[in-house]
């Protein structure tokens, strides 16, 4: 994938549900679908439009397509976040953990955790 293109809530959707099940054919996704279920047809479009935007590859079974992800969740996960800590925190991890803590987002288990994780990577 050369340039990020980031993910619309409805593909966001559609990419978590590949993530989960690595994979499946556009009836399967619908499926696992909360209600109100799409139509087919948007599934389709938007399973396209991922795959334009080098997100998903599929495998084709006479007229069917099996759909799955080329890109990881965690490389995702890698990519927003850094957009999130560059485009909103001035590439601050600090700045975007005392947003966090101001806002109420941590608990104190979490605040545990990070400081943990911290503790752990200081060596």
């Amino acid at each position: 994938m050369n340039e990020f293109k980031e993910l619309t809530k409805a593909e966001e959707q559609i990419m978590q549900e590949l993530w989960e099940t690595e994979g499946g054919f556009v009836k399967d996704i619908i499926d696992r679908l909360p209600e109100p279920k799409p139509a087919y047809n948007t599934v389709s479009t938007i399973i396209r439009i991922l795959e334009t935007k080098g997100f998903v590859d599929h495998e084709s079974f006479g007229k069917s397509h099996r759909y799955f992800p080329i890109i990881s969740k965690e490389e995702y996960k890698k990519i927003i976040t850094g957009k999130l800590l560059t485009n909103y925190f001035d590439n601050s991890a600090t700045s975007m953990l005392s947003f966090f803590l101001e806002e109420k987002k941590l608990d104190v288990d979490e605040l545990n955790q990070i400081l943990q994780i911290i503790n752990k990577n200081k060596d």
